[in-house]
């Protein structure tokens, strides 16, 4: 039984992630740092309520096998671009650097549809680059996940979100073939097709993209 460690806990995939680690039979223990408490309690769970800036201060906390990252902001949360690339490339790469040192050799993190280090929409190519810098650290196996547009119930309201999210709904079933890769997803997908992943631990880079995460979390 292996250790995990996870970050972006309180997000929709995140939450989702935690729940599916806690009933797994191959985790013995589930880390997670987090600013917000989860509000639930379990045997295997150890939360540590932290500020990011700080994580050095919790390099002993990130003794794990495998770490799962699905921190992650957007801009109508976090107008600010130095604190959005905070949140999205150094608090992530930082973890992955402290885990790595400490022995970890798996990583998985949720990325998104679109990625790339050369793409002119400042999301995209901030999680483009986040790919490619945790990618030079060296894990054994690193898998990302490129989901399309989530589904479900977040902890904020976004009503922009919202609409759209009921509009794929409702055009969802047209989403076949090669449309699947923009297919909405829902968070505990994602989750699921994480918790997949991580158990095989195949070795190397490996892009899982929507319409793969969706067959995973089917299989």
């Amino acid at each position: 039984m292996k250790k995990a460690l996870v970050i972006g806990a309180t997000g929709l995939i995140g939450r989702n992630l935690v729940f599916e680690l806690l009933k797994s039979t191959h985790y013995s223990k589930v880390t997670v740092l987090a600013r917000r408490d989860l509000v639930i309690k379990h045997d295997k769970l150890h939360q540590i309520l932290l500020d990011f800036d700080d994580l050095d201060q919790y390099k002993n906390e990130m003794i794990v096998d495998d770490v799962f990252c699905c921190l992650g902001s957007t801009k109508a949360k976090t107008p600010d671009t130095i604190l959005y690339k905070q949140i999205d490339f150094d608090y992530p790469l930082k973890v992955a650097e402290i885990a790595k040192v400490n022995g970890a050799s798996q990583f998985l993190l949720v990325s998104s549809l679109g990625a790339s280090v050369d793409s002119s929409i400042f999301y995209s190519k901030l999680k483009g680059e986040v790919e490619a810098a945790i990618a030079n650290i060296g894990y054994t196996s690193l898998s990302i996940f490129r989901p399309s547009l989530l589904l479900g119930s977040r902890n904020e309201s976004r009503p922009l979100e919202t609409i759209t999210q009921y509009l794929m709904r409702v055009l969802n079933p047209l989403f076949i073939g090669p449309l699947k890769l923009y297919k909405a997803i829902k968070g505990s997908e994602v989750a699921k097709a994480m918790i997949k992943t991580a158990i095989i631990a195949k070795p190397g880079k490996e892009i899982i993209l929507n319409n793969q995460i969706l067959d995973l979390a089917k299989s």
